[in-house]
C-alpha cells in the first residue's frame, strides 16, 4: 500500500462490541510466545503496565479471556494464550490480508484523482477515549423517562451497569433491548470501599471484585479489580485514601460509582 498510516486504520471487529488492532495482536502474539505478560512488554516495546493494560482491555472487549494469567506481578507470573485468543489473531492476520489487497486496489483507483485520498475518508472513523475503563455488554432494559432515560447494561451473567443519559441520546444512539454498547467509566469517577463495609450508599452501581494490582504514585494509587468474567476495573484514589482501606493484592473490595458518570457508546 502506499500510505503507511493505512494500515493503522484497519482493525478487526468481534460483532459490533469493539475494535482489535495490530498493536494489541502482536502484543497478544508475544504473549503467546513468551508465556508472560512482562516478558511480552518488552518484546513489543511496552512497559509491564502498558503491556497488562492492553491485555485487560483485550479481556474487557471480548465475551470470553483471550488470555489467562497466574499472579506474580512485575518480575514473575505466568500468561497464556487462550482458544479464543488464538482465534482472534487467526481471524485478524485473516482480514487484515484480505483488506489489504482491497485497500490497495481502492487506494490505487482513487490515486487517478489528486483530490482523493482514501486514508483522508477512513480517516476520524476509529474512536478514541480517555476513559480508563471500557467494558462491554448487552442493553437489558430502558427505562423511559420525560428527559433522561435508564439504561441497564449487562456485562455478564451476574453483573449489571446502569447509566442515565438522555432520551434523545438514545434515540440517536439507537438503543433498545438486546443492542450491543459500551460503557465508559473515568477511573477517578470510582469510589473503593471493602466489600464486607459497603454500608448503604447513593452509588446507582456496585461492581464488586478481588484486587489484583495496587500501584502507588507520589499522589494517588491505581487499583484494579478483577471483577469476573475476564473483566477488570480500574479506580484511581488517592495515596491516603488508598492507606486508608488497606486494599491489598488479593483483598475483596468494591467499586460504587454514579449511574449519571457512565457514558453509554455504540460502534
Amino acid at each position: 500500500m502506499t500510505d503507511a498510516a493505512l494500515h493503522a486504520l484497519l482493525s478487526l471487529r468481534k460483532g459490533s462490541t469493539g475494535q482489535i488492532g495490530a498493536n494489541r495482536i502482536r502484543l497478544l502474539e508475544a504473549v503467546r510466545d513468551h508465556g508472560s505478560i512482562s516478558a511480552a512488554g518488552r518484546a513489543v516495546g511496552l512497559s509491564y503496565k502498558a503491556a497488562w493494560d492492553g491485555i485487560a482491555a483485550l479481556n474487557n472487549l471480548c465475551d470470553r479471556p483471550v488470555v489467562d494469567t497466574q499472579s506474580g506481578g512485575r518480575h514473575g507470573g505466568r500468561a497464556h494464550v487462550t482458544p479464543a485468543g488464538t482465534a482472534i489473531i487467526e481471524a485478524f492476520h485473516s482480514v487484515q490480508s484480505e483488506l489489504d489487497r482491497v485497500a490497495f486496489a481502492l487506494e490505487r483507483q482513487l490515486s487517478r484523482n489528486d483530490n482523493v485520498s482514501l486514508a483522508d475518508i477512513l480517516k476520524g472513523l476509529t474512536m478514541r477515549t480517555s476513559a480508563r475503563n471500557v467494558l462491554t455488554g448487552t442493553v437489558e432494559t430502558i427505562h423511559t423517562g420525560a428527559v433522561n432515560d435508564e439504561v441497564i447494561l449487562r456485562l455478564g451473567e451476574s453483573q449489571t451497569i446502569t447509566a442515565i443519559v438522555t432520551h434523545k441520546s438514545v434515540l440517536d444512539l439507537e438503543l433498545t433491548p438486546g443492542t450491543q454498547a459500551m460503557a465508559l467509566i473515568k477511573s477517578t469517577f470510582i469510589l473503593l470501599t471493602p466489600e464486607d463495609e459497603i454500608g448503604r450508599t447513593s452509588a446507582r452501581n456496585r461492581l464488586c471484585g478481588t484486587v489484583i494490582a495496587h500501584e502507588d504514585g507520589a499522589v494517588s494509587t491505581e487499583i484494579i479489580l478483577d471483577i469476573g468474567d475476564g473483566k477488570t476495573l480500574a479506580a484511581i484514589v488517592t495515596k491516603d485514601s488508598a492507606d486508608e482501606l488497606g486494599l491489598a493484592v488479593g483483598s475483596r473490595a468494591c467499586a460504587l460509582f454514579k449511574a449519571s458518570h457512565v457514558i453509554i457508546a455504540v460502534p
